[in-house]
C-alpha cells in the first residue's frame, strides 16, 4: 500500500543514488587523470551545480519556445478555466497559468520553476477529440505532477544522467584523438580517457535508469491523484486510450520533454504498432476491426511480454494497460464506498 510520503522518498532516494553514483564518477576522474583533488572535485561539482540551475533557471523557457505556447487571456476559454480553477481549488494548489498548444495530437503537460508559477498546457488536439469528462480526468493527472513537485524533481534530475553523457561523449572522442595516428602515447593519456569515458557511459545509463523509473513512478502516483480529485477513473481510463491512439496515428515524429507530457509520444506509437502487427491474433470475431474488450486483451498480452517489460526499464511512462488496471482498481474500490482521502495512493 502506497502513499504519498513514498513518492517522496522515491524522489529523495533517485536523488541521493543518482548524486552518489555521479559523485564516484568524479573521484574516478580525478584518480586517473592525476590531478590535484580538492581543485578537480570544486571544478567538477561546481561546474555540475552550475549545470543544473542553468536547466532549472531556462528550461520553463526553453519548454515555453518550442512548444509555441499560446497563453490564455481571462474569458478565452471560459469552460477550461473554470474547470482548471475548481480542481486547483479543491487540490489547495495556486491556479496554474494555462496554456494551449497548436498541435493537432491529444496531449497535455505541466512545467515551471515554483508551484505558483507552474503552466498548465492542453493541445489543441486534446480539447477536440476529448470529451469534458475525459479533459477533467486529464487536468486533475497534470494538476497532481504540480502538487508533487514532479516537473521541478524531473528537470533537476534528469541533468545528472546528461552531464554524465556529455562527459562521455568528450573523454572517449578525445582518447581516441590522442591514441589515434599510429603513435604509441607515452603517458597512456588516451587510454585513460578511454576508461573515462566507458565509465562515465556506464553511469549515463545507470543514472538514466533511475531517473526513468522514477518518472514512471510519478505517472501512476498522479493517475491516482486525478481518480480521487474526480471521483471517476473512468473519465481517465477512456482518456488514456484515445490519447495512446490519437498519438500512434500522428504522422509527426515525437518532439519536446517528452517525460513531461501525460503520455509519450514514442510510447504510445511503439504500443499500438505491436499490436497491429498482431492484429489477427487478437481479432477474435474476425471482422478486421479490434473492438474495445479485443484491444484491452491485447494491450494486456502485450504489456506482459518480455520484450516489453524489458523496454518498459527505458521509458518514461508505464504501459497504457498497467496505467489503465490501475484505475480500475480504484474504480472498484470506489464501488464499495470504502474509498478515502487516506488511500488515494494505495494501489500505486
Amino acid at each position: 500500500m502506497a502513499n504519498l510520503s513514498q513518492l517522496k522518498f522515491a524522489m529523495a532516494t533517485s536523488i541521493f543514488l543518482s548524486a552518489f553514483i555521479f559523485a564516484l564518477l568524479v573521484l574516478i576522474i580525478v584518480s586517473f587523470l592525476d590531478l590535484d583533488p580538492f581543485i578537480s572535485l570544486a571544478v567538477v561539482l561546481g561546474g555540475s551545480a552550475l549545470f543544473i540551475l542553468f536547466q532549472y533557471a531556462i528550461g520553463p523557457a526553453v519548454v515555453a519556445a518550442t512548444a509555441r505556447l499560446h497563453y490564455l487571456k481571462p474569458g478565452e476559454n471560459p469552460w477550461l478555466e473554470s474547470t482548471v480553477k475548481e480542481l486547483a481549488d479543491k487540490t489547495g494548489i495556486p491556479m496554474p497559468k494555462l496554456a494551449t498548444v497548436p498541435n493537432n495530437t491529444p496531449n497535455a503537460f505541466t512545467f515551471g520553476r515554483t508551484t505558483s508559477s507552474a503552466t498548465l498546457a492542453v493541445h489543441d488536439g486534446l480539447l477536440r477529440q476529448l470529451n469534458q469528462d475525459e479533459i477533467r480526468g486529464v487536468i486533475a493527472h497534470e494538476l497532481g505532477h504540480i502538487k508533487h513537485k514532479d516537473y521541478i524533481v524531473m528537470t533537476v534530475l534528469s541533468a545528472l544522467p546528461l552531464i554524465a553523457y556529455m562527459i562521455a561523449q568528450v573523454t572517449l572522442r578525445a582518447g581516441m584523438i590522442s591514441g589515434g595516428g599510429g603513435r604509441r602515447n607515452k603517458d597512456n593519456s588516451g587510454a585513460a580517457l578511454l576508461v573515462i569515458g566507458g565509465i562515465s557511459f556506464a553511469i549515463y545509463i545507470i543514472t538514466f535508469l533511475i531517473v526513468m523509473r522514477l518518472s514512471r513512478l510519478r505517472e501512476h502516483f498522479a493517475d491516482a491523484f486525478s481518480a480521487y480529485l474526480t471521483g471517476s477513473p473512468r473519465s481517465l481510463e477512456s482518456a488514456l486510450a484515445k490519447i495512446t491512439y490519437g498519438l500512434s496515428i500522428s504522422p509527426k515524429p515525437p518532439e519536446g520533454a517528452r517525460a513531461f507530457y501525460i503520455e509519450d509520444p514514442g510510447m504510445a506509437k511503439q504500443e499500438i504498432q505491436q499490436i497491429m502487427q498482431k492484429k489477427n491474433q487478437y481479432d477474435l470475431d474476425q471482422d478486421g476491426v479490434l473492438d474495445e474488450r479485443e484491444l484491452e486483451i491485447a494491450m494486456e498480452r502485450e504489456a506482459k511480454s518480455t520484450w516489453a517489460q524489458m523496454n518498459s526499464l527505458f521509458t518514461t511512462h508505464p504501459p497504457t494497460f498497467k496505467r489503465i488496471l490501475l484505475l480500475r482498481e480504484i474504480e472498484q474500490e470506489m464501488d464499495t464506498g470504502r474509498y478515502t482521502s487516506e488511500k488515494v495512493y494505495a494501489h500505486v
